[in-house]
C-alpha cells in the first residue's frame, strides 16, 4: 500500500455531478466524478476552459452544491449543511486564492487579510496577531498599511495568499493563482504555495492552465468535459 493510501483523505467525492440550465438546455459541467485527495497533498488540476475546473473547486469549497452525489471535506458532508452552517464551516476549513486577487481597494493589506476572521470568535488583539503572522509568512510584514493600488500584482497576490491562510484553514484552493502575473512573480507565488504545503502541511488544490505551474505540485490531474483523468 502506498503512503498516500494510508493518509486519511481531506476530500472525498463520490459520483458527483453538477449541471446547469443554459438556454433551456441542461449542461453537465461535472459528470459522475469520484476521487479522494489525501491530507497534505499539493494537487494541480489542468484542463481547457469550460472543462469544469473552477466549478470543481467551488464544489469542494461549498460555494456550489452538487446536483447529485456526495462531497465530504474535512470529515463533513457538505450537501447536508444549511447555508449558515456552510458559511461557518467554510470560514474554518477553506482558504481561497483568486486569479484576480479580489482585494477590496479601500482596505489596507492588513484589513483585507483580516476579513476571513470576521466569522470567528477571536478577539481584536488575536485577529491582529493572526494578520501579522500571515503577512510575515508571505514576506509582506512591511506592507501591512499599504492599499492594493500601492502594491505590485505579485504583492497583491501575496496578500491574497495571506488572506487564504490567516484562519489556518484545513485546505487552500487556488483558482489560476498565477494567471495575471509575470513569470518572476508567478514563480514567487508557486514557491510560496509549495512552502506552505511542505513546511506547514497544508493541503492545496490548484487549478491552472500553465504546465510550468502544475509541475510544482505533487500530483497533476486533467479535467476534460467534466471527467477527471485518473492515473493508470
Amino acid at each position: 500500500m502506498s503512503d498516500a493510501a494510508m493518509v486519511d483523505p481531506v476530500v472525498s467525492l463520490h459520483n458527483v455531478t453538477k449541471t446547469y440550465i443554459r438556454g433551456g438546455t441542461e449542461v453537465s459541467v461535472i459528470r459522475d466524478l469520484s476521487f479522494v485527495i489525501p491530507a497534505g497533498t499539493f494537487l494541480a488540476i489542468m484542463g481547457p476552459s469550460g472543462s469544469g475546473k473552477s466549478t470543481l473547486l467551488n464544489v469542494m469549497a461549498g460555494i456550489d452544491r452538487p446536483t447529485s452525489g456526495s462531497v465530504v471535506v474535512a470529515g463533513t458532508r457538505l450537501e447536508q449543511l444549511s447555508e449558515g452552517e456552510m458559511a461557518r464551516w467554510r470560514a474554518r476549513h477553506i482558504g481561497y486564492v483568486f486569479q484576480t486577487y479580489n482585494l477590496i481597494p479601500v482596505l489596507t493589506a492588513a484589513e483585507n487579510v483580516e476579513l476571513p476572521l470576521a466569522l470567528t470568535h477571536l478577539t481584536r488583539r488575536e485577529r491582529a496577531d493572526h494578520v501579522k503572522t500571515a503577512l510575515r509568512l508571505v514576506g509582506l510584514a512591511d506592507r501591512m498599511d499599504h492599499y492594493p493600488r500601492q502594491l505590485s500584482g505579485g504583492q497583491e497576490q501575496r496578500v491574497g495568499v495571506a488572506r487564504a491562510i490567516v484562519s489556518d484553514p484545513t485546505m487552500i484552493l487556488a483558482d489560476e493563482p498565477t494567471g495575471n502575473l509575470d513569470r518572476e512573480s508567478a514563480d514567487d507565488i508557486l514557491t510560496l504555495l509549495a512552502r506552505l504545503n511542505r513546511e506547514l502541511g497544508k493541503t492545496i488544490v490548484m487549478v491552472t492552465h500553465d504546465p510550468r505551474a502544475a509541475e510544482r505540485a505533487q500530483m497533476i490531474r486533467h479535467l476534460e468535459k467534466g471527467l477527471l483523468e485518473m492515473p493508470p
